[in-house]
């Protein structure tokens, strides 16, 4: 039988211009948008504050590799961004392959009769969503933690 470790996680999906925020209840059973933070200099601690008033114990960043599974600019954008939260943050952070994520959620919004204009303020936050309950249903299938940590070093 897998462990399954309880508690609240953020999913985090890196844009150039937004940044979309997920979390899950306590026993991993559900993900759901949070809300889409601007990418800008307050992002880092908007993050960081969400995570302690929600109460989470760890976060997980979307790292978006190619089909391949080859680094990308945006795969190298998500290591530095998770690199910067993690430094002297709190909580664990780790990265998590994040294909398709931010295509699912487009194709979930479709689906629900949503145009892309009238998406693109959510599709981050789909995003997000999709990643960490991605994240959440490895976790529970293997008994291990999705990803790869991101070493924290003190502020």
């Amino acid at each position: 039988m897998s462990t399954f470790r309880r508690g609240i996680r953020l999913g985090i999906d890196v844009g150039k211009a937004r940044i979309g925020v997920a979390r899950c209840d306590p026993d991993g059973l559900l993900a759901t948008p949070v809300e889409t933070v601007a990418r800008d200099e307050e992002a880092i601690g908007r993050i960081r504050t969400l995570a302690s008033d929600l109460e989470a114990f760890e976060i997980l960043v979307g790292l978006p590799l190619n089909m391949r599974g080859e680094d990308t600019p945006s795969t190298t954008d998500a290591r530095d961004f998770a690199s910067q939260l993690a430094a002297g943050a709190t909580i664990p952070v780790r990265l998590v392959d994040e294909r398709l994520s931010t295509v699912s959620a487009h194709a979930a919004l479709r689906q629900s009769g949503r145009s892309q204009r009238s998406s693109r303020s959510i599709v981050d936050q789909v995003a997000a969503v999709v990643l960490l309950q991605q994240a959440l249903d490895v976790e529970k299938s293997t008994g291990r933690p999705a990803g790869h940590p991101i070493p924290q070093e003190p502020a």
